[in-house]
Protein backbone atom coordinates (compact mmCIF):
# COMPACT_ATOMS: atom_id res chain seq x y z
CA UNK A 1 0.00 0.00 0.00
CA UNK A 2 1.05 3.38 -0.54
CA UNK A 3 0.72 6.89 1.30
CA UNK A 4 -1.25 9.17 -0.20
CA UNK A 5 -3.64 12.37 -0.36
CA UNK A 6 -6.88 11.32 -0.97
CA UNK A 7 -9.83 13.74 -2.20
CA UNK A 8 -13.00 13.23 -2.62
CA UNK A 9 -15.39 16.14 -3.40
CA UNK A 10 -19.22 16.52 -4.28
CA UNK A 11 -21.51 19.96 -5.15
CA UNK A 12 -22.94 21.72 -3.00
CA UNK A 13 -26.86 21.82 -3.51
CA UNK A 14 -26.85 19.54 -6.56
CA UNK A 15 -29.71 17.78 -6.01
CA UNK A 16 -31.68 21.89 -6.54
CA UNK A 17 -30.09 21.39 -9.99
CA UNK A 18 -32.21 21.69 -12.72
CA UNK A 19 -30.07 21.09 -15.20
CA UNK A 20 -28.33 17.78 -14.18
CA UNK A 21 -26.57 16.90 -17.51
CA UNK A 22 -25.36 19.83 -17.71
CA UNK A 23 -24.14 20.46 -14.13
CA UNK A 24 -22.37 16.95 -15.03
CA UNK A 25 -21.06 17.97 -18.03
CA UNK A 26 -19.44 21.30 -16.82
CA UNK A 27 -18.22 19.20 -13.88
CA UNK A 28 -16.22 16.75 -16.30
CA UNK A 29 -14.78 20.19 -17.93
CA UNK A 30 -13.24 21.11 -14.90
CA UNK A 31 -11.90 18.37 -13.81
CA UNK A 32 -10.19 17.47 -17.23
CA UNK A 33 -8.41 20.72 -16.91
CA UNK A 34 -7.15 20.22 -13.66
CA UNK A 35 -6.21 16.85 -14.68
CA UNK A 36 -3.76 18.54 -16.99
CA UNK A 37 -2.99 21.30 -14.85
CA UNK A 38 -2.28 19.53 -11.41
CA UNK A 39 -1.10 16.31 -12.93
CA UNK A 40 -2.70 14.29 -9.82
CA UNK A 41 -1.28 10.61 -8.80
CA UNK A 42 -4.52 9.57 -9.86
CA UNK A 43 -6.37 11.22 -12.15
CA UNK A 44 -9.70 12.80 -10.42
CA UNK A 45 -13.00 11.40 -11.88
CA UNK A 46 -16.00 11.66 -11.70
CA UNK A 47 -17.51 8.65 -9.60
CA UNK A 48 -21.29 8.73 -9.07
CA UNK A 49 -23.52 11.53 -9.79
CA UNK A 50 -21.86 14.61 -9.01
CA UNK A 51 -19.17 13.14 -6.52
CA UNK A 52 -15.72 12.99 -7.58
CA UNK A 53 -12.25 11.70 -6.61
CA UNK A 54 -8.39 11.74 -7.42
CA UNK A 55 -5.17 11.12 -5.59
CA UNK A 56 -2.11 13.19 -4.94
CA UNK A 57 1.35 12.60 -3.73
CA UNK A 58 1.15 14.86 -0.37
CA UNK A 59 -1.31 16.99 1.18
CA UNK A 60 0.28 20.18 -0.44
CA UNK A 61 -0.69 19.61 -3.62
CA UNK A 62 -4.19 18.25 -2.24
CA UNK A 63 -4.49 21.67 -0.48
CA UNK A 64 -3.76 23.24 -3.58
CA UNK A 65 -5.98 20.90 -5.85
CA UNK A 66 -9.09 21.82 -3.87
CA UNK A 67 -8.51 25.54 -3.71
CA UNK A 68 -7.71 25.78 -7.60
CA UNK A 69 -11.30 23.43 -8.03
CA UNK A 70 -13.20 25.81 -6.42
CA UNK A 71 -11.85 28.95 -8.08
CA UNK A 72 -12.45 27.06 -11.20
CA UNK A 73 -15.74 26.19 -10.60
CA UNK A 74 -17.37 29.31 -8.61
CA UNK A 75 -19.51 31.46 -8.75
CA UNK A 76 -21.42 29.16 -11.06
CA UNK A 77 -20.75 25.67 -8.72
CA UNK A 78 -19.34 25.73 -5.42
CA UNK A 79 -17.73 22.39 -4.80
CA UNK A 80 -16.82 20.76 -1.14
CA UNK A 81 -13.65 18.56 -0.25
CA UNK A 82 -12.61 16.10 1.84
CA UNK A 83 -8.74 15.46 1.99
CA UNK A 84 -7.29 12.31 3.63
CA UNK A 85 -3.74 11.28 4.21
CA UNK A 86 -3.02 7.53 4.41
CA UNK A 87 -2.04 4.67 2.86
CA UNK A 88 -4.58 3.69 -0.47
CA UNK A 89 -4.50 -0.29 -1.95
CA UNK A 90 -5.27 -0.77 -5.95
CA UNK A 91 -7.71 -4.08 -5.86
CA UNK A 92 -8.39 -3.53 -9.45
CA UNK A 93 -6.57 -1.62 -12.26
CA UNK A 94 -9.52 -1.01 -15.03
CA UNK A 95 -11.85 -0.32 -13.91
CA UNK A 96 -9.45 1.41 -11.34
CA UNK A 97 -11.24 0.35 -7.80
CA UNK A 98 -9.18 1.62 -4.37
CA UNK A 99 -9.50 1.02 -0.99
CA UNK A 100 -7.84 1.85 2.62
CA UNK A 101 -7.53 4.61 5.15
CA UNK A 102 -6.85 7.11 2.91
CA UNK A 103 -10.39 6.89 1.25
CA UNK A 104 -11.65 5.92 5.29
CA UNK A 105 -10.32 9.32 5.96
CA UNK A 106 -11.34 11.19 3.01
CA UNK A 107 -14.66 10.09 3.32
CA UNK A 108 -14.83 11.21 7.27
CA UNK A 109 -13.61 14.68 6.16
CA UNK A 110 -15.84 15.39 3.80
CA UNK A 111 -18.42 14.70 5.92
CA UNK A 112 -16.70 16.83 8.51
CA UNK A 113 -17.17 19.47 5.97
CA UNK A 114 -20.90 19.12 5.34
CA UNK A 115 -21.85 18.86 9.24
CA UNK A 116 -19.50 22.00 10.04
CA UNK A 117 -21.26 24.10 6.83
CA UNK A 118 -24.35 23.16 8.70
CA UNK A 119 -23.25 25.19 11.81
CA UNK A 120 -24.74 28.65 12.33
CA UNK A 121 -21.11 30.41 12.57
CA UNK A 122 -19.52 28.09 9.61
CA UNK A 123 -22.03 28.33 6.93
CA UNK A 124 -18.96 28.96 4.73
CA UNK A 125 -16.74 25.61 5.30
CA UNK A 126 -16.34 23.58 2.09
CA UNK A 127 -13.10 21.73 2.83
CA UNK A 128 -11.58 19.39 5.97
CA UNK A 129 -8.96 17.52 6.29
CA UNK A 130 -8.04 14.16 8.25
CA UNK A 131 -5.21 11.84 8.88
CA UNK A 132 -5.96 8.13 8.68
CA UNK A 133 -5.18 6.51 12.20
CA UNK A 134 -1.90 4.79 12.78
CA UNK A 135 -0.65 6.96 10.12
CA UNK A 136 2.28 9.92 10.71
CA UNK A 137 1.67 13.23 8.53
CA UNK A 138 0.41 16.90 8.99
CA UNK A 139 -1.83 17.37 11.96
CA UNK A 140 -5.29 17.55 11.16
CA UNK A 141 -5.97 20.41 13.89
CA UNK A 142 -3.38 23.46 11.92
CA UNK A 143 -4.59 22.35 8.65
CA UNK A 144 -8.20 22.52 9.67
CA UNK A 145 -7.85 25.88 11.23
CA UNK A 146 -6.45 27.64 8.02
CA UNK A 147 -9.14 25.53 5.48
CA UNK A 148 -11.78 27.35 7.89
CA UNK A 149 -10.67 30.74 7.46
CA UNK A 150 -9.47 29.92 3.37
CA UNK A 151 -13.12 29.08 3.05
CA UNK A 152 -14.73 32.14 5.19
CA UNK A 153 -12.92 34.65 3.13
CA UNK A 154 -13.37 32.58 -0.42
CA UNK A 155 -17.16 32.03 0.42
CA UNK A 156 -17.61 35.98 0.84
CA UNK A 157 -15.96 36.95 -2.36
CA UNK A 158 -17.65 38.51 -5.24
CA UNK A 159 -17.07 37.16 -8.40
CA UNK A 160 -14.96 40.55 -9.50
CA UNK A 161 -13.37 39.87 -6.66
CA UNK A 162 -12.48 35.72 -7.45
CA UNK A 163 -11.12 36.55 -10.88
CA UNK A 164 -8.76 39.10 -9.21
CA UNK A 165 -7.65 36.37 -6.90
CA UNK A 166 -7.49 33.91 -9.61
CA UNK A 167 -5.21 36.33 -11.45
CA UNK A 168 -3.11 36.54 -8.34
CA UNK A 169 -2.65 32.86 -7.77
CA UNK A 170 -2.17 32.46 -11.59
CA UNK A 171 1.30 34.55 -11.16
CA UNK A 172 -0.11 37.80 -12.71
CA UNK A 173 0.74 40.97 -11.85
CA UNK A 174 -2.00 43.47 -10.36
CA UNK A 175 -1.61 45.52 -13.90
CA UNK A 176 -2.06 42.77 -15.45
CA UNK A 177 -4.74 41.45 -14.06
CA UNK A 178 -5.91 45.33 -14.15
CA UNK A 179 -5.68 44.88 -17.79
CA UNK A 180 -7.79 41.97 -18.45
CA UNK A 181 -10.72 42.65 -15.86
CA UNK A 182 -10.95 45.93 -17.58
CA UNK A 183 -9.95 47.87 -14.58
CA UNK A 184 -7.51 50.35 -13.10
CA UNK A 185 -4.44 49.09 -11.17
CA UNK A 186 -6.05 50.99 -7.96
CA UNK A 187 -9.37 49.32 -8.33
CA UNK A 188 -7.59 45.84 -8.18
CA UNK A 189 -5.40 47.37 -5.34
CA UNK A 190 -8.29 48.04 -3.19
CA UNK A 191 -9.47 44.61 -3.82
CA UNK A 192 -6.25 42.68 -2.74
CA UNK A 193 -6.44 44.54 0.74
CA UNK A 194 -10.08 45.09 1.21
CA UNK A 195 -11.09 41.50 0.23
CA UNK A 196 -8.10 39.75 2.31
CA UNK A 197 -6.90 38.83 -1.34
CA UNK A 198 -3.23 38.91 -0.56
CA UNK A 199 -3.54 36.84 2.70
CA UNK A 200 -5.56 33.51 1.24
CA UNK A 201 -2.64 34.09 -1.48
CA UNK A 202 0.28 34.27 1.27
CA UNK A 203 -1.68 31.16 2.82
CA UNK A 204 -2.26 29.03 -0.04
CA UNK A 205 1.95 29.37 -0.62
CA UNK A 206 2.36 28.46 2.86
CA UNK A 207 -0.59 25.35 2.93
CA UNK A 208 1.34 24.09 -0.49
CA UNK A 209 4.39 23.39 1.21
CA UNK A 210 2.23 21.27 3.96
CA UNK A 211 3.90 17.47 3.82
Amino acid sequence: MTEVAAVIGDVVGSRLAGDRPGLHARLQQLLDEANEVLAPAVPLRITIGDEFQGCFADVGQALAATLHLRLAALPGLDLRHGIGWGEVAVLSAEPRVEDGPAWWAAREAIEAAKSDAGRAGLREARTCYRLADDTTGPSGDAVNAALLLRDQLLGVLSERSLSVLRGLIGGSTQREIAAAEGITPSAVSQRVRGDGLAALVAAEERLGRVR
